[in-house]
C-alpha cells in the first residue's frame, strides 16, 4: 500500500468502489441510503467529537446534510409507507456487502475520516435527492441513478 497516496486519489478510490458496487449490484435506492446514512452518521459524530476535545469548530459541510436542489420543493408524497413492510423487503446481504465495502474501502487506503465524510456527504445528497422525488414506495426499491458526472 502507497502511503504517499494523494488524498484525492484515496477519496476517488472511496468514491469508484461504491459507485461500481452500487452498479454490479443494481443496489435500490433505499438500502444505499439506509448504509450511507449510517456511516455519514458515525463519521460526523466522530469528527465533532475530535473538534470538540481540540476545541474547534468543524465547518457546516462536515456536520450537517447538504442543502437539495429540488425542482418540486413543495411536492408531498402521498402514498402510505409501510415501514415493516419496507424492512421485509431489504436484502441484508447487499446492505452487509456495501457496508463492508466502505469500510473497508476507508481501512485499506486510510481515507481520513473528514475526506471519507465528504464522500459520504456527496452520496447523501444524491440518494436524498432521488428519495425526495420519489412518490410511491415502489420507486424507493428503484435502482440508484448514478449521473455520468457524479
Amino acid at each position: 500500500m502507497d502511503m504517499e497516496t494523494n488524498p484525492n486519489e484515496k477519496m476517488l478510490f472511496l468514491h469508484e468502489n461504491i459507485v461500481n458496487l452500487v452498479n454490479q449490484l443494481s443496489m435500490p435506492l433505499v438500502e444505499v441510503s439506509l448504509v450511507i446514512a449510517k456511516f455519514t452518521n458515525m463519521l460526523s459524530e466522530k469528527l465533532i467529537e475530535i473538534a470538540k476535545s481540540n476545541d474547534e469548530i468543524l465547518p457546516r459541510k462536515y456536520i450537517q446534510p447538504w442543502p437539495l436542489e429540488l425542482e418540486n420543493s413543495e411536492q408531498e408524497i402521498n402514498a402510505s409507507i409501510n415501514l415493516e413492510k419496507i424492512i421485509d423487503i431489504l436484502d441484508e446481504d447487499r446492505i452487509d456487502i456495501l457496508d463492508t465495502l466502505i469500510r473497508t474501502s476507508i481501512n485499506q487506503k486510510e481515507v481520513p475520516l473528514a475526506d471519507s465524510l465528504l464522500v459520504l456527504r456527496s452520496w447523501e445528497k444524491l440518494v436524498r435527492t432521488q428519495l425526495s422525488n420519489s412518490t410511491s414506495p415502489g420507486q424507493l426499491f428503484s435502482t440508484v441513478e448514478i449521473p455520468d458526472d457524479f
